[in-house]
Protein backbone atom coordinates (compact mmCIF):
# COMPACT_ATOMS: atom_id res chain seq x y z
CA UNK A 1 0.00 0.00 0.00
CA UNK A 2 2.68 1.95 0.71
CA UNK A 3 4.62 1.56 -2.89
CA UNK A 4 1.48 2.08 -4.72
CA UNK A 5 0.84 5.49 -2.73
CA UNK A 6 4.50 6.43 -2.93
CA UNK A 7 3.59 6.81 -6.54
CA UNK A 8 1.76 10.40 -6.15
CA UNK A 9 5.48 11.92 -5.79
CA UNK A 10 7.39 12.51 -8.61
CA UNK A 11 11.31 11.26 -7.49
CA UNK A 12 9.29 7.47 -7.05
CA UNK A 13 7.83 7.81 -9.87
CA UNK A 14 11.07 8.70 -11.84
CA UNK A 15 12.76 5.74 -9.69
CA UNK A 16 10.57 3.12 -10.01
CA UNK A 17 9.26 4.12 -13.96
CA UNK A 18 5.83 3.40 -13.00
CA UNK A 19 2.41 5.24 -12.86
CA UNK A 20 -0.65 5.20 -10.74
CA UNK A 21 -3.63 5.34 -13.05
CA UNK A 22 -6.98 5.97 -11.07
CA UNK A 23 -10.61 5.52 -12.36
CA UNK A 24 -12.49 3.58 -14.65
CA UNK A 25 -11.38 5.40 -17.68
CA UNK A 26 -7.52 5.23 -17.07
CA UNK A 27 -7.66 1.54 -15.83
CA UNK A 28 -9.94 0.35 -19.13
CA UNK A 29 -8.22 2.22 -21.69
CA UNK A 30 -4.80 0.75 -20.08
CA UNK A 31 -5.82 -2.38 -20.33
CA UNK A 32 -7.32 -2.11 -24.00
CA UNK A 33 -4.24 0.05 -25.24
CA UNK A 34 -1.26 -1.23 -22.94
CA UNK A 35 -1.95 -4.36 -21.10
CA UNK A 36 1.44 -5.92 -21.18
CA UNK A 37 2.60 -2.67 -19.06
CA UNK A 38 0.21 -2.98 -16.47
CA UNK A 39 1.86 -4.16 -13.29
CA UNK A 40 -1.02 -4.68 -10.48
CA UNK A 41 -4.68 -3.79 -10.43
CA UNK A 42 -6.36 -3.05 -7.82
CA UNK A 43 -10.54 -2.91 -7.40
CA UNK A 44 -12.58 -3.25 -4.91
CA UNK A 45 -15.57 -5.99 -5.08
CA UNK A 46 -18.20 -4.46 -6.16
CA UNK A 47 -15.81 -2.70 -8.67
CA UNK A 48 -14.64 -5.92 -10.09
CA UNK A 49 -18.52 -6.77 -11.01
CA UNK A 50 -18.89 -2.86 -12.25
CA UNK A 51 -15.89 -2.89 -14.18
CA UNK A 52 -15.54 -6.57 -15.65
CA UNK A 53 -15.80 -5.74 -18.80
CA UNK A 54 -12.48 -5.02 -18.96
CA UNK A 55 -11.28 -6.08 -15.27
CA UNK A 56 -11.84 -9.72 -16.85
CA UNK A 57 -9.98 -9.16 -20.12
CA UNK A 58 -7.10 -7.66 -17.81
CA UNK A 59 -7.10 -10.87 -16.08
CA UNK A 60 -6.52 -12.92 -19.46
CA UNK A 61 -3.81 -11.01 -20.77
CA UNK A 62 -1.71 -12.36 -17.03
CA UNK A 63 -2.17 -8.79 -14.83
CA UNK A 64 -2.46 -9.63 -11.22
CA UNK A 65 -5.61 -7.89 -10.23
CA UNK A 66 -5.86 -7.86 -6.18
CA UNK A 67 -9.28 -7.32 -4.59
CA UNK A 68 -9.15 -4.24 -2.23
CA UNK A 69 -11.43 -2.46 0.09
CA UNK A 70 -12.90 0.77 -0.56
CA UNK A 71 -10.47 2.03 2.51
CA UNK A 72 -7.25 0.44 1.58
CA UNK A 73 -7.85 1.46 -2.32
CA UNK A 74 -8.24 5.26 -0.96
CA UNK A 75 -5.60 4.90 1.28
CA UNK A 76 -3.40 4.37 -2.11
CA UNK A 77 -4.45 6.83 -4.86
CA UNK A 78 -4.09 10.11 -4.80
CA UNK A 79 -8.04 10.77 -5.47
CA UNK A 80 -10.28 11.58 -3.26
CA UNK A 81 -12.66 8.92 -4.84
CA UNK A 82 -10.46 6.61 -7.33
CA UNK A 83 -14.04 5.20 -7.90
CA UNK A 84 -13.20 1.56 -6.71
CA UNK A 85 -10.35 0.89 -9.12
CA UNK A 86 -6.64 1.78 -9.64
CA UNK A 87 -3.14 0.22 -11.36
CA UNK A 88 -0.10 0.42 -11.60
CA UNK A 89 1.80 0.68 -14.96
CA UNK A 90 5.27 0.91 -16.25
CA UNK A 91 5.67 4.14 -18.29
CA UNK A 92 8.42 4.61 -20.94
CA UNK A 93 8.54 8.17 -22.03
CA UNK A 94 8.47 8.55 -25.69
CA UNK A 95 11.21 11.12 -27.33
CA UNK A 96 11.21 13.92 -29.68
CA UNK A 97 13.38 11.63 -31.95
CA UNK A 98 10.75 9.00 -32.57
CA UNK A 99 8.16 11.09 -33.19
CA UNK A 100 9.57 13.11 -35.96
CA UNK A 101 10.76 9.42 -37.62
CA UNK A 102 6.85 8.96 -37.77
CA UNK A 103 6.80 12.10 -40.54
CA UNK A 104 4.03 13.73 -38.03
CA UNK A 105 1.56 16.16 -39.26
CA UNK A 106 0.23 17.65 -36.44
CA UNK A 107 1.77 18.61 -32.77
CA UNK A 108 1.45 20.77 -30.37
CA UNK A 109 3.95 22.09 -27.90
CA UNK A 110 3.45 23.23 -24.32
CA UNK A 111 5.74 25.70 -22.46
CA UNK A 112 5.90 25.99 -19.27
CA UNK A 113 1.96 24.24 -19.01
CA UNK A 114 1.85 24.64 -15.15
CA UNK A 115 -2.34 23.24 -14.45
CA UNK A 116 -1.72 19.41 -14.25
CA UNK A 117 -5.77 20.01 -15.10
CA UNK A 118 -4.51 21.86 -18.37
CA UNK A 119 -1.97 19.49 -19.38
CA UNK A 120 -4.63 16.44 -18.91
CA UNK A 121 -7.22 18.19 -21.16
CA UNK A 122 -4.83 18.94 -23.73
CA UNK A 123 -3.55 15.49 -23.92
CA UNK A 124 -7.11 14.16 -24.19
CA UNK A 125 -7.75 16.72 -26.83
CA UNK A 126 -4.91 16.89 -28.85
CA UNK A 127 -5.70 12.61 -29.13
CA UNK A 128 -9.67 13.31 -29.92
CA UNK A 129 -8.16 15.51 -32.98
CA UNK A 130 -5.89 13.43 -34.42
CA UNK A 131 -2.58 14.80 -33.29
CA UNK A 132 0.55 12.47 -33.70
CA UNK A 133 1.84 13.35 -30.36
CA UNK A 134 1.98 16.52 -27.23
CA UNK A 135 5.38 17.60 -26.15
CA UNK A 136 5.89 19.24 -23.04
CA UNK A 137 8.88 21.78 -22.16
CA UNK A 138 10.85 21.61 -19.10
CA UNK A 139 9.71 23.61 -16.21
CA UNK A 140 5.89 22.83 -16.60
CA UNK A 141 3.73 19.94 -14.24
CA UNK A 142 4.60 16.57 -14.93
CA UNK A 143 2.87 14.62 -17.49
CA UNK A 144 3.08 11.64 -15.09
CA UNK A 145 1.27 13.12 -12.07
CA UNK A 146 -1.72 11.11 -10.82
CA UNK A 147 -3.89 14.14 -11.35
CA UNK A 148 -2.46 14.96 -14.73
CA UNK A 149 -3.19 11.09 -15.91
CA UNK A 150 -6.51 11.26 -13.92
CA UNK A 151 -7.52 14.45 -16.17
CA UNK A 152 -6.44 12.84 -19.70
CA UNK A 153 -9.21 10.21 -19.57
CA UNK A 154 -6.67 7.36 -20.69
CA UNK A 155 -5.86 9.21 -23.44
CA UNK A 156 -2.45 8.80 -22.36
CA UNK A 157 -2.31 5.58 -23.39
CA UNK A 158 -3.04 6.94 -27.04
CA UNK A 159 -1.08 8.57 -28.21
CA UNK A 160 3.37 9.63 -27.42
CA UNK A 161 3.48 12.41 -24.82
CA UNK A 162 6.94 13.82 -24.73
CA UNK A 163 8.63 15.51 -21.72
CA UNK A 164 11.19 17.77 -20.17
CA UNK A 165 12.14 19.42 -23.71
CA UNK A 166 14.27 22.74 -23.93
CA UNK A 167 11.89 24.80 -26.11
CA UNK A 168 15.05 25.93 -28.35
CA UNK A 169 16.19 22.91 -29.13
CA UNK A 170 12.67 21.27 -29.56
CA UNK A 171 11.63 23.76 -32.16
CA UNK A 172 14.92 23.82 -33.99
CA UNK A 173 13.88 19.92 -34.42
CA UNK A 174 10.70 20.74 -35.96
CA UNK A 175 12.58 22.94 -38.56
CA UNK A 176 14.74 20.74 -39.39
CA UNK A 177 11.56 18.26 -39.98
CA UNK A 178 9.83 19.99 -42.17
CA UNK A 179 7.41 20.65 -39.43
CA UNK A 180 6.11 24.71 -39.46
CA UNK A 181 5.96 26.14 -35.55
CA UNK A 182 2.76 28.07 -35.16
CA UNK A 183 2.84 30.31 -32.31
CA UNK A 184 -0.74 31.01 -30.71
CA UNK A 185 -1.20 34.28 -29.65
CA UNK A 186 -3.49 37.13 -29.41
CA UNK A 187 -1.29 39.02 -30.58
CA UNK A 188 -1.29 37.35 -34.01
CA UNK A 189 -1.96 39.43 -37.42
CA UNK A 190 -3.89 36.18 -39.04
CA UNK A 191 -6.54 34.12 -37.29
CA UNK A 192 -6.61 30.20 -37.22
CA UNK A 193 -9.40 30.64 -40.06
CA UNK A 194 -6.49 32.73 -42.45
CA UNK A 195 -3.31 30.48 -41.83
CA UNK A 196 -2.68 27.44 -44.47
CA UNK A 197 -2.98 24.33 -41.69
CA UNK A 198 -2.83 21.77 -44.80
CA UNK A 199 0.65 21.04 -44.25
CA UNK A 200 2.85 19.33 -41.04
CA UNK A 201 3.14 21.99 -38.28
CA UNK A 202 2.96 22.27 -34.84
CA UNK A 203 1.05 24.27 -32.22
CA UNK A 204 3.13 26.22 -30.19
CA UNK A 205 1.37 27.31 -26.79
CA UNK A 206 2.24 29.77 -23.89
CA UNK A 207 1.81 29.60 -19.93
CA UNK A 208 -1.45 29.94 -18.41
CA UNK A 209 -0.86 33.19 -16.95
CA UNK A 210 1.87 35.24 -19.30
CA UNK A 211 1.34 33.27 -22.36
CA UNK A 212 4.26 32.66 -24.74
CA UNK A 213 7.70 34.01 -23.94
CA UNK A 214 8.58 36.47 -26.65
CA UNK A 215 11.77 34.98 -27.79
CA UNK A 216 9.72 31.66 -28.41
CA UNK A 217 7.15 33.17 -30.08
CA UNK A 218 9.93 35.13 -32.67
CA UNK A 219 11.45 31.34 -32.97
CA UNK A 220 8.67 30.58 -34.50
CA UNK A 221 7.24 30.39 -38.40
CA UNK A 222 4.25 32.46 -38.01
CA UNK A 223 1.88 33.96 -34.78
CA UNK A 224 -1.83 32.82 -35.46
CA UNK A 225 -4.69 33.88 -33.00
CA UNK A 226 -7.75 32.41 -32.03
CA UNK A 227 -10.66 34.69 -32.98
CA UNK A 228 -12.88 35.81 -30.02
CA UNK A 229 -16.71 37.35 -31.32
CA UNK A 230 -18.03 37.98 -28.33
CA UNK A 231 -16.58 39.54 -24.81
CA UNK A 232 -14.07 37.29 -23.54
CA UNK A 233 -10.78 38.73 -22.25
CA UNK A 234 -9.28 35.14 -23.64
CA UNK A 235 -9.18 31.57 -23.70
CA UNK A 236 -7.91 29.47 -21.00
CA UNK A 237 -4.77 27.45 -22.21
CA UNK A 238 -6.58 23.71 -22.55
CA UNK A 239 -9.89 25.50 -24.76
CA UNK A 240 -7.43 27.52 -26.96
CA UNK A 241 -5.62 24.69 -27.94
CA UNK A 242 -8.75 22.27 -28.35
CA UNK A 243 -9.50 24.82 -31.26
CA UNK A 244 -6.45 24.84 -33.03
CA UNK A 245 -6.53 21.18 -33.08
CA UNK A 246 -9.48 21.00 -34.44
CA UNK A 247 -8.99 23.73 -37.11
CA UNK A 248 -5.76 21.63 -38.28
CA UNK A 249 -7.71 18.36 -38.03
CA UNK A 250 -10.73 19.94 -39.93
CA UNK A 251 -8.44 21.10 -42.82
CA UNK A 252 -6.39 17.98 -43.20
CA UNK A 253 -9.65 15.90 -43.47
CA UNK A 254 -11.25 18.05 -46.23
Amino acid sequence: MKQVRGLSRRSVRRRTGRVLVEGPQGVREAVRFAPERIRDLYVTSEGAQRYAEFVEPAREHGVVVHEASEGVLAAMCDADTPQGIAAVVDWTPATLASVLAGRPRLLVLLTHVRDPGNLGTVIRGADAAGADAVLVSDGSVDATSPKVVRSTAGSIFHLPVVTGLDIGAALTALDDAGVRRLAADGVGERTIDEVDLSTPHAWVMGNEAWGLQAGTRDACDEVVRVPIHGHAESLNLAMATTICLYASARTMRA
